[in-house]
């Protein structure tokens, strides 16, 4: 039976390998040093962490996937996520990485940014894939921040640590655009299923069944997890999702408004909008016009 492990700090990490814990809130870690390991065991986070894999070990399943375990992959865990994790026995581990508590940064610029590293939310098949120059990149920010633990702590310390973590999370922000621009092919194939999904939610009655269509929605229909799959969109267009979707929205909505006998309440429940009310709100701000101002204009114009 696999083990659960709780890791509400880096220190309980650390002992689970075996590694020592020069700081009580953030770690970096070595697996090739590592003096003990684990077959099969459940992780609990509470912690946020980044490895660099540099062999394939084993498997990590999150959810129902199993990551890509190949080597110079980037691995990232966030407060909240439970992953399986199962070693192959025959193989020692080999992953540099960071582990640092919530309370690190509560209260740092670095705290209230944290949620724009949407990376921490993406799903397993969504790893980031490093370049040889990207790995060296990596390894050095890890190496600053690891020498600075080593340094005895001084009134700077804890603003140096929070700010190279800083640096090597917007640097996985960087290696993931490039990775999107270098999957060009494969986004534009994304990109071309959403529109052909977000069309067929409005031609069939999803929209009057299900109500306004959600960014998870197409997500999961494109089997992405939302913030990758928002993050890719917005990289390939310049809008988000929710943008789109709304974009989208306001065009059959003037499309519906014009059809003769059809009520603006009529239009918005079409739309899937519960109140006509919403729906003259959303289309005002948009249009900067209510339906029936933006009808009798149309109509006084033929």
């Amino acid at each position: 039976m696999e083990e659960r492990i709780v890791l509400d700090s880096v220190g309980r990490y650390n002992e689970l390998f075996g590694l020592p814990t020069a700081h009580p809130l953030v770690s970096v870690v070595d697996l090739a040093q590592a003096t003990r390991t684990v077959r099969e065991v459940v992780m609990s986070y509470g912690v946020y962490a980044l490895f660099l894999k540099q062999v394939r070990c084993g498997d990590i399943r999150y959810g129902r996937q199993t990551y890509d375990y190949q080597e110079g992959t980037v691995t990232s865990f966030a407060p909240g996520q439970v992953v399986e994790v199962r070693m192959d026995p025959e193989t020692r581990p080999s992953a540099k990485g960071l582990l640092f508590h919530p309370d690190l940064i509560r209260g740092t610029s670095l705290g209230r940014e944290i949620k724009r590293y949407s990376f921490f939310a993406y799903s397993s098949n969504e790893a980031l894939h490093l370049s040889d120059e990207e790995k060296v990149i990596f390894t050095d920010c890890l190496n600053k921040i690891r020498l600075e633990l080593e340094r005895p702590a001084d009134s700077h310390s804890k603003r140096l640590i929070v700010r190279n973590i800083e640096l090597l999370l917007d640097y996985c922000m960087r290696f993931y655009e490039r990775q999107f621009a270098t999957r060009s092919v494969v986004n534009k194939d994304i990109l071309v299923r959403f529109e052909d999904l977000l069309n067929g939610y409005f031609s069939s009655d999803r929209s009057r069944e299900l109500g306004l269509p959600t960014v998870r929605y197409f997500a999961d229909k494109i089997c992405l997890s939302p913030n990758y799959f928002g993050d890719l969109i917005k990289k390939e267009t310049g809008r988000t999702p929710q943008e789109y979707i709304q974009a989208k929205i306001i065009d059959l909505s003037k499309e519906l408004i014009l059809e003769p006998g059809k009520t603006v309440s009529q239009v918005a429940y079409d739309l899937g909008f519960q109140y006509s009310q919403h729906f003259n709100r959303v289309f005002k701000k948009n249009v900067g016009c209510t339906p029936n101002e933006y009808r009798k204009r149309q109509l006084s114009a033929v």
